[in-house]
């Protein structure tokens, strides 16, 4: 009786997973393709319009990374027709300056600087503050490879006193043509750029992508300066809140910059991403949580395993197929050619990510660990 007690039990539980499974499954199926579309809307939609306006472009260096001179030469062949380019490296010893001279002028490099905070970046981004008094700014990533069009795209919506902070999503761009470097852009383009255009779709995420912001150099002092943000891991996203506290819309410009990636192995993919992946559930746990419904094919998979059959193996075929579409709608939106032979390979380790960011822990920047705290602080380890 007790044996029969337990079976039965078991098989109840296997039941509740399997349907769980399917739920996730399918509803998760439905969700990509809707970021899918959302994605392509944003990769079709115009810039706005509006005078040009006196502008710097900000941009830390560290480090001579891949396409670093292409990325330059085309932060400085911009259509803005008034602007300035301010870099910087904080060790002059850094390989990143005899890449930067070659482009100076028209720009302009600082060099040295002291470290005043945990966060680099942010410290170096101090330094070019002070010295332009352009009144709009520009921050850019080194590794942020623009179109001509970018500077006016990302400063025009702030000719409305509205906006008080200008945001931009970006596509993957693999530096070579390595498998780690390809896998890891592409989860930028298949899983970053349509969730988050979804997100902003719905009015639900709320994003300060660090990759590019533009905002009134008036609006950064009365958030603190970029000294707030000085031992802050996601300053980006407290840029964004400090802009919202002061009654200013934060808007997303219709421009998709690539992000450069280059990755020579397993190890430095899993640290980068698991990075991202922690630094996400600690903005917003809820959310992260939410990115379960984002891979159907991994919950497909377990319904299967769980419960073989007809009805199972009809939503793995489900979320196939669908994944399959979204990925090569966002291909094709992108002006690219589709890329089957990687959705698997991409989903199966975008899931481990996903899983493995579920867990607190300390986070690699470059060399560094951090710990990182509630408030978004960060010590090193």
């Amino acid at each position: 009786m007790l044996r029969n007690r337990v079976a039965a039990c078991h098989v109840w539980h296997m039941a509740i997973l399997t349907w769980l499974f399917v739920g996730l499954a399918t509803v998760a199926a439905v969700q990509v393709l809707l970021a899918a579309g959302a994605a392509a809307r944003l990769a079709r939609a115009l810039p706005a319009a509006a005078p040009a306006r006196r502008t710097a472009i900000l941009k830390p260096l560290h480090g001579a990374t891949p396409g670093l001179a292409r990325n330059l030469a085309a932060t400085i062949a911009q259509e803005h027709t008034d602007f300035e380019v301010l870099l910087a490296v904080a060790d002059p010893a850094d390989p990143a300056r005899a890449v930067a001279q070659a482009f100076c002028p028209p720009a302009r490099l600082l060099v040295g600087g002291a470290l005043l905070g945990a966060n680099r970046k942010v410290s170096q981004l101090v330094h070019l503050a002070a010295a332009t008094d352009a009144e709009l700014l520009v921050l850019a990533d080194a590794d942020m490879a623009v179109d001509p069009a970018w500077l006016a795209a990302v400063t025009a919506p702030l000719a409305d006193p509205a906006v008080g902070l200008v945001t931009c999503l970006y596509r993957g761009v693999a530096a070579d043509e390595g498998f780690w470097s390809r896998l890891t852009a592409l989860s930028v383009d298949w899983h970053f750029l349509p969730n988050a255009a979804l997100g902003e779709a719905l009015g639900q995420a709320r994003g300060c992508y660090g990759a590019t912001i533009a905002l009134r150099a008036a609006t950064l002092t009365r958030i603190g300066g970029f000294e707030a943000m000085l031992d802050l891991l996601a300053d980006d996203h407290a840029m964004g809140a400090a802009v919202r506290a002061l009654g200013l819309r934060v808007v997303v410009a219709p421009s998709l910059p690539g992000h450069v990636m280059a990755e020579r192995g397993p190890a430095g993919l899993w640290a980068h991403e698991l990075r991202w992946a922690r630094t996400v559930r600690m903005l917003n746990p809820a959310g992260y949580a939410g990115l379960a419904l984002t891979h159907p094919l991994p919950w497909a998979a377990l319904a299967l395993l769980a419960a073989p059959g007809p009805a199972t193996l009809a939503v793995a075929g489900l979320a196939l197929a669908a994944r399959f579409a979204a990925c090569a709608w966002v291909d094709r939106a992108l002006g690219l050619a589709p890329r089957p032979s990687l959705v698997l390979a991409r989903d199966t380790l975008s899931f481990a990510v996903w899983l493995a960011g579920l867990w607190p822990g300390r986070v690699r920047w470059g060399a560094e660990r951090f710990q990182i705290a509630r408030d978004g602080s960060m010590r090193r380890a």
